[in-house]
């Protein structure tokens, strides 16, 4: 009789808390207790509810979460084309993303949130395993590298909330984490795919552990003449894990990173040649590559039970070459010799992270807190004279007119607190100080056989960051909130405008502002995943230029350019997420299989609310303020419908997506330009299918068609590199894949 009182006390306790993400101490200590008393409970196995995407909780290693929105996208979980980071499809589960599609390889990923532009997701912390690998996180921000996503396990994404932890972007944080074999001393993983315009792709990886020792590695091949004419690519993946475990809370890890690609830039289009043919090119001289090398050691310790450690020493050294015609499309290539740009980066850095457990009141509360030091150098070399050549040649006939050195220094401090009010409600301060010191130097041009050199300048900031989180649970829903402060530093591109007669302000300021979070999220009952939030992202100090006269005295004299702070923007919406498992809601997935059905919405209202433009005729200057327009790649909204069935050996994915019309300059110009470079872009519309069928437990067979309906679409317009002028989104192109894993 006693052990069934106690049994029926555990049932029902189980049964009241079933629905929180934790107990407190005291409960399962309670349980504990209760348990001594039973000599005849069998083992239950639940299987939680598999969310897509998943949320991160509170705390995970050395990392605060709380209070922040974010998303964990579980690559296994989703049926989509991995093969060419078809990114469209993989970000469809997260509400607000915009994704520039100028060119079907993916090799590089092109992503912005809130309106925020994509341009190779410079608005965001870009990472590998946690460690940075973006040219120069702070001088020149574009992830010219993305890992080949069939070797991806998860994708963790934080909004605005991430810029104290990881920091000061707009954007937040994205990060791309490998795959690892924990549980096997040897594993085989393969993947062959083969597709449209010769399509071939193969990645081959091997992992396992023995004893203390984890080992990972895969290369992936891929290459393709693409949709386009003038479109061919060649990309190779290569990675190294290699961690000892001293012991259980102890282990250091090392990894390296190598990839080399050569792609072929098909260029852009006016608008009449795009209605014409968008598969159409008229540069077949253009090429790009980026050889890449990331590196780095970590050290995992747990140095006591209320203390975790991590340390990340990584490094970069990689380049950016183009060599081509970089006329706008209006203006014919008449073979003669092309200009070559190439980049040399070596960055180095070390980053501290830990977490502090402790006990205030009848709460444990957490301290986040840690110390981080970069260093990047960049080399710039640009307006080579190259060859007349078609290859991909970047030999030059004479000194770059331009030859510029950069360094950039780092060193930021963060704190992070999680205060549990109560075991439902937790309030999380936070501060980040950044110190960054920027040096520039060398030749900016040559003006009659002689130098033009570059004034030397070290810019210098010292810059604290401040943000406030919390979060209510309710059941096995939360709430949460968060205002966080971001600053953009001044690029190296602002200091090196394109015309040696641009003066620079030397008072030049960082942009800066914060974002805002207000949401709901959570999982109900098993078949219900959802995310409703409001953002609200002020981004002040826009830079931009100003006309002003050579000689006030003299107006007739001209005008130059100074490039100065200018305006300011407000990106404000609504992101909503939701994904309803149909036949888990009815009861009835054991006899029919998954039914899912997701959408993910956003509606983004991105304006300027102060811009003064000049511009300049004869001896005139006129002054206009863009208040009010719309900020340029912004669309108005964003929504993504899919529709997902899958059993133990089968999977699908029906996915639609929609996109709203964009201005592509801040004068918010309807008609197209002559030249394609600017002009209202249209709203799209893309259906993309895929499926897989697993066999004999081992093996896989996946397949998928893009842009099912065959849809002529744009997702920007370039005013340079990868080829002024409109920009066509892929036709309808599809894949077979045959995988193996033993």
């Amino acid at each position: 009789m006693r052990n069934s009182l106690v049994t029926a006390a555990i049932l029902t306790s189980v049964f009241a808390f079933a629905q929180e993400k934790e107990l407190t101490q005291a409960q399962k200590d309670s349980i504990v207790r209760a348990n001594s008393l039973i000599v005849d409970l069998q083992e239950v196995t639940v299987t939680p509810f598999k969310q897509s995407p998943e949320r991160q909780p509170e705390v995970k290693g050395t990392v605060l979460f709380s209070g922040k929105k974010n998303e964990v996208l579980k690559l296994s979980a989703f049926t989509s084309n991995l093969t060419t980071n078809n990114a469209r499809e993989v970000f469809s589960r997260v509400p607000g993303v915009t994704v520039w599609e100028n060119e079907g390889s993916g090799i590089q990923i092109n992503i912005g949130v809130r309106g925020l532009s994509p341009n190779r997701s410079w608005e965001l912390n870009t990472r590998q395993n946690g460690y940075d690998i973006s040219s120069d996180v702070f001088g020149y921000p574009e992830a010219y590298y993305n890992p080949p996503l069939e070797a991806v396990e998860n994708i963790e994404l934080v909004r605005g909330g991430a810029s104290l932890q990881f920091g000061p972007q707009f954007g937040g944080m994205v990060n791309y984490v490998l795959k690892r074999e924990q549980n096997k001393k040897f594993s085989f993983e393969t993947q062959n795919t083969a597709g449209s315009y010769n399509l071939m792709s193969s990645y081959n990886a091997i992992g396992g552990k023995i004893n203390k020792f984890s080992y990972y590695a895969y290369n992936h091949s891929r290459s393709a003449d693409g949709w386009r004419e003038n479109s061919q690519y060649k990309v190779r993946n290569s990675h190294v894990f290699l961690e000892y475990a001293f012991t259980e809370k102890t282990k250091l890890a090392a990894e390296y990173t190598n990839m080399d690609y050569q792609m072929q830039q098909a260029g852009g289009l006016t608008d009449a040649q795009f209605a014409e043919n968008s598969r159409q090119s008229f540069r077949e001289r253009n090429w790009f590559g980026t050889p890449w090398n990331l590196f780095a050691l970590t050290l995992d310790t747990q140095l006591s039970p209320s203390i975790k450690s991590n340390t990340k020493l990584f490094g970069l050294i990689g380049e950016r070459n183009s060599v081509g015609n970089t006329a706008t499309p209006n203006i014919s290539d008449t073979n003669g010799n092309r200009r070559v740009d190439r980049d040399f980066y070596k960055n180095f850095g070390i980053e501290n992270r830990n977490t502090y457990t402790y006990t205030l009141g009848q709460n444990k509360n957490t301290l986040a807190f840690g110390v981080r030091a970069y260093q990047a150098q960049t080399q710039r070399q640009q307006e080579g004279a190259g060859t007349a050549g078609s290859d991909f040649d970047l030999s030059t006939s004479a000194k770059y007119p331009r030859d510029l050195q950069f360094k950039t220094q780092n060193i930021a401090f963060f704190a992070e607190n999680q205060f549990k009010v109560t075991d439902k409600w937790s309030v999380v301060p936070g501060v980040r100080f950044e110190h960054i010191t920027a040096d520039g130097e060398g030749r900016f041009g040559i003006n009659s056989g002689n130098d033009v050199p570059f004034e030397s300048k070290q810019m210098v900031r010292n810059k604290p960051l401040f943000g406030l989180g919390m979060e209510y649970k309710l059941g096995a829903t939360n709430f949460y909130g968060n205002i966080t402060q971001a600053f953009r530093p001044v690029l190296f591109s602002d200091i090196t405008p394109p015309a040696v007669t641009d003066v620079i302000d030397p008072n030049l300021k960082d942009a800066s502002g914060y974002n805002a979070d207000l949401g709901y999220r959570g999982v109900v009952k098993g078949f219900l995943n959802f995310d409703f939030s409001v953002f609200y992202l002020s981004y002040n100090n826009r830079i931009g230029g100003v006309r002003q006269f050579i000689n006030n005295d003299n107006p007739t004299q001209g005008t130059f350019l100074f490039r100065t702070n200018l305006g300011e923007t407000v990106n404000k919406g609504i992101e909503g997420f939701v994904n309803v498992n149909i036949t888990k809601y009815f009861g009835v997935e054991k006899e029919f299989g998954n039914v899912d059905l997701f959408v993910t919405t956003s509606f983004i209202d991105s304006r300027y609310t102060d811009f003064e433009i000049f511009t300049a005729s004869g001896s005139v200057i006129t002054t206009t303020n863009l208040k009010g327009n719309r900020v340029e790649n912004a669309p108005r909204y964003i929504h993504n419908v899919g529709l997902s069935y899958s059993t133990d050996h089968f999977s699908s994915t029906l996915q639609y997506k929609t996109s709203g019309k964009v201005f592509t300059d801040a004068n918010n110009t309807v008609a197209p330009s002559a030249n394609g470079v600017t002009g209202l872009l249209n709203g799209y519309e893309v259906l993309d299918l895929s499926a897989e069928y697993k066999f004999l437990k081992r093996y896989n067979v996946r397949s998928g068609i893009n842009n099912l309906l065959n849809k002529d679409y744009a997702t920007r317009r370039a005013g340079g590199y990868p080829g002024p002028g409109i920009l066509p989104g892929e036709g309808r192109t599809f894949f077979v894949s045959l995988g193996a894993r033993f």
